[in-house]
């Protein structure tokens, strides 16, 4: 019984004899631009997507040059249709555990199969938490706005709420004012602001309710205002708020991979992979890119970033591949050389009887200074 039928035995998983250069853990713009390097590399490559986006609720992808405004779904489908042409695969499925197999990896996925990788390149994106208001997250994506820089366009001039609820609020609302002259901190559960910061919020014309936000109100599936405790209503057709976002890569644990509190200005927003600029983590032969790494980044620095890692696996790779092939030729020019695993890997009929070195011994002897040698 070979290694992956025991080993399907053994754990119940359906486990693939065969082992991808490099298996892609999110189908996301980070995990598509990885894939599209290593697999115009010629490297086998698979995808794993859980097929749920972050971004799924926004109706186009912003700041991204030469794709402004294109629908997520649009943006993900042309990806795959490009990785394709290189020989890479996707598959729709969630990854619930990783764990060492050799100099490799194996991924087991929810539905019970594995797949086993050379490489791993996380870029999962993450999950936002977001704040326990009724109302919010039926309109998040929409109404319900967390980046200025992706939906600040779309919603400028109107009136937007900011929803407080940590230290970053009077940042955020300041921000904001850049899209919008009528712009209302709602101090809701967040701290109240200093007097420099109120003295900034009053410079901008920015209005601050005290009081905790009750739920949102709607009005034909849009929102129209923020109701606080005190039963008050207040007209806003867009509200911002503050996400916890933690990387989608607990499973990830059982590599010794643990993720690490991401902070913005002394204030915690969420957690995160650590890495390199390249994507190279803690873990050997483990990379990341995206919003794993970067909570913040968008699209396009997501996409970015997945290139980067695509290329440094390869190049891990290509290193891995060349030491490889030293240990063979060494195996079978100059066993002697050569590491014993490598030597005794080889068929005996492998073994060169006169290696480049004897050839060189006996010129020298034979020929002196006339010899043609290695």
């Amino acid at each position: 019984m070979n290694t992956a039928m025991n080993e399907a035995a053994t754990t119940g998983a359906t486990v693939e004899a065969e082992v991808y250069d490099a298996v892609v853990v999110g189908g996301g713009a980070a995990g598509l631009s990885g894939a599209l390097a290593l697999s115009r590399a010629r490297r086998s490559v698979l995808v794993i997507d859980s097929g749920r986006p972050r971004n799924a609720p926004s109706d186009g992808v912003h700041v991204y040059l030469g794709r402004e405004g294109t629908p997520p779904a649009e943006l993900m489908a042309d990806g795959r249709e490009e990785i394709g042409r290189y020989g890479a695969e996707v598959r729709t499925g969630e990854v619930v555990s990783a764990e060492r197999d050799g100099s490799g990896f194996r991924v087991a996925l929810a539905d019970g199969t594995a797949v086993r990788a050379r490489r791993l390149l996380v870029t999962a994106g993450l999950v936002d938490e977001l704040p326990q208001v009724p109302g919010v997250a039926e309109l998040w994506g929409s109404d319900v706005l967390h980046c200025p820089y992706c939906h600040g366009w779309e919603v400028r001039d109107q009136r937007i709420g900011v929803l407080s609820t940590g230290p970053l609020a009077v940042h955020q609302a300041l921000l904001w004012r850049q899209w919008s002259d009528d712009v209302t901190l709602f101090l809701h559960t967040g701290p109240e602001p200093d007097d420099e910061q109120y003295e900034q919020l009053a410079a901008r014309g920015i209005a601050v309710v005290d009081g905790t936000v009750d739920e949102l109100v709607r009005a034909d599936g849009r929102l129209s205002g923020v109701r606080l405790d005190s039963g008050r209503v207040f007209d806003v057709a867009a509200l911002a708020v503050a996400t916890r976002m933690n990387a989608r890569a607990d499973w990830l644990a059982p590599l010794g991979l643990e993720l690490a509190e991401q902070v913005v200005q002394g204030t915690v927003v969420g957690r995160h992979i650590p890495a390199d600029p390249l994507g190279k983590t803690d873990v050997p032969g483990v990379w990341a890119a995206g919003n794993v790494v970067e909570v913040s980044g968008q699209v396009m620095v997501a996409a970015a970033a997945g290139l980067r890692a695509g290329a440094a696996v390869n190049a891990d790779l290509i290193a891995e591949d060349t030491r490889a092939a030293v240990a063979e030729r060494r195996a079978v020019a100059e066993p002697e050389l050569a590491p014993a695993d490598a030597v005794s890997a080889l068929p005996r009929a492998s073994y060169a009887p006169f290696s480049a070195r004897d050839e060189r011994e006996v010129c020298e002897r034979v020929g002196s200074t006339g010899r043609h040698g290695l």
